[in-house]
């Protein structure tokens, strides 16, 4: 089993920066593949970024094309850790906020994650 708990969510202004941190433990974290994924009021859960698990170093990050540019995805393997770096935050970016990961794979997928955090909150006001 993988534990996820996600953090650093909040309400910021249109323009503003904001950084989301996720904790996995249960599994060796160099083993995880790790996501982000996201859903607005009435909306269904949608894909944000995603990294490949660090064992396979040569695998590129993805981001959803409404985020590319300014959202970044990176991973701590000593702090066991993935972040989200939120930057130039829209409206449109609030949502809560998923953390997912699965194991193994050398790419960073949109679909596929076994384990998920609870969520977290982040509104951006205009």
């Amino acid at each position: 089993q993988v534990q996820l708990v996600e953090s650093g969510g909040g309400s910021v202004q249109a323009g503003d920066s904001l950084r989301l941190s996720c904790a996995a433990s249960g599994r060796p974290f160099s083993t995880l593949t790790m996501g982000w994924f996201r859903q607005a009021p009435g909306k269904e859960r949608e894909f944000v970024a995603a990294v490949p698990a660090l064992l396979w170093n040569g695998g590129n990050t993805d981001y959803a094309d409404s985020v590319k540019g300014r959202f970044v995805i990176s991973t701590d393997n000593a702090k066991n850790t993935v972040t989200l770096q939120m930057n130039k935050l829209e409206p449109e970016d609030t949502a809560v906020y998923y953390c997912a990961a699965k194991i193994g794979g050398r790419s960073a997928p949109r679909n596929g994650y076994a384990y998920w955090g609870r969520g977290i909150q982040v509104t951006v006001s205009s």
